[in-house]
């Protein structure tokens, strides 16, 4: 087992995760607000984008393949390095379907 430090950019928090524990979880643990909701890989409310470094998270079914090489989903990713993460980034396959107004663009065509 490997410990890492994962920063959160622009927060000043910083936390030690295990390569074994989500990043998520040790968030819980440490008190720190980060967004989640299904904790299963899916809704991509925990998202953030990766600065630096490397995670593992092969369940992150929320994210394409390309997707997952620059946004992590804190609910599935372990890290395997030091991180830097960004907080509140979406990929762009959920950015698309939000309009400019902040409403569902894919709820507007109905």
């Amino acid at each position: 087992m490997t410990d890492y430090t994962v920063e959160f950019v622009g927060t000043g928090e910083t936390i030690t995760v295990s390569d074994k524990q989500t990043i998520l979880k040790r968030c819980i643990e440490e008190g720190i607000a980060q967004e989640y909701s299904c904790r299963v890989g899916m809704c991509l409310a925990c998202s953030a984008e990766i600065v630096e470094g490397k995670v593992a998270q092969p369940a992150a079914r929320g994210l394409t393949e390309e997707e997952r090489e620059s946004y992590a989903l804190t609910c599935m990713a372990r890290p395997q390095s030091d991180l830097k993460l960004d907080r509140g980034k979406y990929p762009p396959s959920i950015e698309d379907t939000v309009a400019a107004d902040g409403t569902d663009a894919a709820a507007a065509d109905d």
